[in-house]
């Protein structure tokens, strides 16, 4: 919101730096963090007397988990969410329709998350409810989210809410800018998917959030890789956003997405401040109440932006985390035998003798040159 104040910048001229997305991207960062910082322990807290014995701990997993992580409390996830929303509600425009369009997914994934967490610790066991039935909403969810974008792509970015909206109410257009899926490496290529759009960008958005969710499993581990990930995104929605830079660059420019820089820039905040508290020994977990949300966001920032397929490189370490879980079933379904001595796979490597703080340096490593070689793809075509 603060972004109408550039609209008296005659009057006052430093107000004339609200119109910029980088400065209100910085300035949701910050917000976010301290946001965080100062609301985390009274969070924490409740959260301990709410929760009592915390987040339940797989009896099948390393038995080191049982001793010093049992009693953590979780939900952690509602402390990057409250910084997030609140942050990029002060610092994007709120005219954009893909900042509501992303946040729809976000808070959607979030509750999925958080009704699971919450069954969790109720019943004391680390099984939620169905996964049918998780997997069906998160589905709806993000299939609403494509639809709603393939309207906002119909939209000028200058357009108002009203006009937003009278989009929405419009016959489905399966011509529609957001129904092109970009290629990387190749300038000017663009398949356009029409009706499949649908599909295909609800499965992205569903696999982001669960393959993330999979990867939260030690202090750390995911947090970091969703930061990295998302400043890497935060670059790209901007130079997508504008259309100087998307024509240099030969990328696909989808107008209005560059106000996606901040909220991505508050997911960056949002999630230093929780890693304060979750530094080991964590404090507090996330919980699937923060792994969907950010996964799901980083889905529909990816799938807004038509950089669908840069995501598998930039979260890399989410599709190794989530493959490994695949293998694993299929491996033992079929032959009886395992791949991983335990998925997912920075399990595996707990088993092989890593120690917890190894595997997540060594990932973030692994995070942070993947995010590279994805920022990498915007120039080499």
């Amino acid at each position: 919101m603060l972004t109408y104040l550039s609209d008296y910048s005659a009057l006052l001229g430093p107000l004339n730096l609200f119109r910029y997305i980088t400065f209100r991207t910085a300035g949701a960062t910050g917000t976010a963090l301290l946001f965080v910082l100062f609301f985390g322990p009274g969070i924490i807290s409740a959260l301990r007397l709410k929760q009592g014995k915390g987040q339940p701990i797989r009896e099948d997993g390393p038995q080191s988990h049982l001793l010093t992580k049992k009693g953590t409390p979780t939900m952690g996830g509602l402390m990057i969410l409250s910084g997030v929303i609140v942050s990029t509600l002060l610092w994007a425009n709120p005219r954009s329709a893909y900042i509501w369009i992303v946040l729809f997914v976000t808070l959607g994934f979030g509750a999925i998350g958080f009704y699971d967490d919450y069954l969790k610790v109720t019943k004391q066991s680390h099984k939620g409810f169905s996964g049918r039935a998780r997997l069906l909403g998160e589905l709806i969810i993000a299939a609403v989210a494509c639809y709603f974008m393939m309207c906002a792509s119909l939209t000028p970015p200058v357009a108002s809410m009203a006009d937003f909206f009278t989009a929405l109410a419009a016959p489905f257009n399966a011509s529609a800018p957001a129904t092109k899926l970009a290629v990387p490496f190749v300038n000017g290529f663009l398949m356009n998917l029409g009706w499949f759009f649908l599909g295909f960008g609800a499965f992205v958005i569903v696999a982001a959030g669960n393959a993330v969710n999979l990867t939260d499993g030690l202090d750390g581990l995911a947090i970091v890789p969703s930061m990295i990930a998302a400043g890497a995104f935060a670059i790209i929605a901007y130079l997508a956003g504008n259309s100087i830079f998307a024509s240099y660059l030969g990328i696909n420019y989808v107008a209005g997405t560059g106000e996606l820089a901040i909220i991505c820039g508050a997911l960056i905040g949002a999630g230093l401040g929780f890693l304060w508290f979750n530094a080991p020994p964590a404090q507090i977990f996330m919980g699937d109440t923060g792994s969907l949300a950010l996964g799901g966001m980083l889905g529909a920032v990816a799938v807004a932006i038509k950089h669908e397929i840069v995501l598998i490189i930039v979260g890399g370490l989410f599709v190794l985390e989530a493959l490994s879980v695949i293998v694993q079933v299929t491996s033992f379904k079929l032959t009886g035998k395992r791949v991983f001595r335990m998925a997912p796979i920075h399990h595996h490597f707990e088993q092989l003798g890593w120690s917890e703080p190894q595997i997540v340096i060594r990932f973030w490593i692994v995070s942070f040159v993947l995010a590279l070689i994805g920022l990498a793809t915007l120039k080499v075509r």
